[in-house]
């Protein structure tokens, strides 16, 4: 294992004091316990906005805490959730009295401890509203979920969402636009190579040269299925057609088309499975209207792709559309 780390067991906090000091004028960090906060905290008549999960998968979250996204993210250790004695102060950090949206990846660890830490804040008189992303039509059940998993539809969430709570939405509002974003958005990925956890040592499965797992979970999980290694026209259709089957995308309507490296895939080859996704699209009379390809939610160095689709309508994409400040994401 070759990494730019020190101690494995102090990964997570050395890199999100580093991110702190890089991204100074967006956001704080506080170290006990482990948080990314808004800088200037909570904004008085906003609904905040909470996110985490285990650490592994940068920039997402905390590289989209800012203006127009969330207000707090909590970051748990490598691939683990964050625990609710964590998440609590951020749920009380991002209250300024309009209450908070968590926004929570459907993995049993992060539901589990989001859900517990939400019943503390609301001990402490903090209105919770939660919604539980579940945008993977790759698996329904994996090592890590009851019921579909959580993966790069996640940033969909958090940035219209965000942006809801930006104009001044309530609680209810905002929280009604993230599901909705939930109901309407799809992902599948791809994994070429296995990534390797620091505190591990040793790659998170055995995939061999000559073949490539479709259907990928962000942790590393198994997928639908191996084949042999394939063009990335190939192998991104296998990604599209699951999802536009599952969203069950008509003709004539207007989507946003995401492709999402893992970590150690090079922006070029992105873009190449974004030209066929886009090709794909087009000849099925589907408009993409709105684009964002990188890597914003990754596993490690994990090299693969995932695509995501983004059913669109004029709301949403006044909401995609609107200013955006954080470390990883702005316009």
């Amino acid at each position: 294992m070759k990494k730019l780390i020190n101690d494995p067991e102090h990964v997570v906090a050395e890199s999100v004091e580093g991110f702190g000091w890089a991204h100074s004028d967006i956001v704080e960090v506080r170290l006990d316990p482990l948080l990314v906060l808004r800088r200037g905290g909570a904004v008085a008549g906003k609904v905040g906005l909470v996110s985490g999960g285990g650490a592994g998968h940068e920039p997402l979250h905390a590289g989209f805490v800012g203006v127009g996204m969330l207000d707090a993210a909590v970051p748990g250790a490598v691939f683990t959730s964050p625990t609710p004695d964590q998440i609590l102060p951020g749920l009380t950090a991002a209250d300024s009295g309009s209450g908070v949206l968590a926004i929570v990846k459907n993995y049993t660890g992060d539901v589990l401890n989001f859900e517990t830490a939400v019943e503390l804040a609301e001990d402490e008189g903090v209105s919770v509203a939660v919604v539980v992303v579940d945008d993977d039509v790759a698996v329904k059940d994996s090592l890590y979920t009851a019921g579909r998993r959580g993966v790069a539809g996640t940033v969909a969430v958090e940035k219209i969402a965000g942006a809801a709570a930006e104009r001044g939405d309530d609680l209810a509002s905002v929280a009604a636009i993230a599901a909705r974003v939930n109901a309407n958005v799809r992902s599948m990925g791809v994994a070429l190579t296995a990534c390797t956890v620091p505190h591990v040592g040793r790659p998170s499965f055995d995939l061999p040269d000559d073949e490539v797992e479709i259907g990928i979970g962000i942790h590393g999980e198994p997928g639908r299925h191996r084949i042999p290694a394939a063009s990335a026209d190939v192998i991104t259709g296998m990604l599209l057609d699951p999802v536009l089957e599952d969203l069950e995308v008509a003709r004539g309507e207007n989507v946003l088309l995401f492709v999402n490296g893992m970590g150690g895939t090079p922006q070029s080859e992105l873009y190449v499975v974004y030209r066929q996704a886009h090709r794909l699209l087009e000849e099925r009379g589907i408009i993409v209207a709105r684009s964002l390809v990188g890597n914003y939610v990754t596993s490690l160095e994990m090299q693969g792709a995932s695509v995501t689709v983004l059913r669109l309508d004029d709301e949403l994409t006044e909401l995609w559309d609107a200013p955006v400040h954080t470390a990883a994401l702005r316009w």
